[in-house]
């Protein structure tokens, strides 16, 4: 991939840096960020399976407390992204 691309996800960038993910532009005024907390090995291959999911304000002003619009965790990413993804979408729709 070009070094200025990144995966989109429902028109959304979705970036990862070891064991968190960053989902949405930071631009906007929240995003979603998802955090594996452990992972299982399964067929060779390392799989998160608990994941915090968590709706964060990018109003710099807030302290780190009040930036957190809400938050829960889930078993897999899927579950995860699926959750948050129609969180994000609410808190940036209001």
């Amino acid at each position: 991939m070009p070094e200025n691309t990144c995966v989109m996800y429902k028109n959304k960038p979705l970036v990862r840096n070891n064991n968190v993910i960053c989902y949405g532009y930071p631009t906007d005024k929240a995003v979603l960020i998802l955090t594996a907390f452990m992972t299982r090995d399964f067929e060779g291959h390392e799989l998160s399976d608990k994941i915090l999911v968590q709706v964060m304000s990018t109003d710099a002003s807030l302290s780190p407390t009040e930036r957190l619009l809400k938050q829960t965790d889930r078993a897999t990413l899927s579950e995860a992204l699926e959750i948050g993804s129609k969180w994000l979408e609410r808190e940036l729709s209001k």
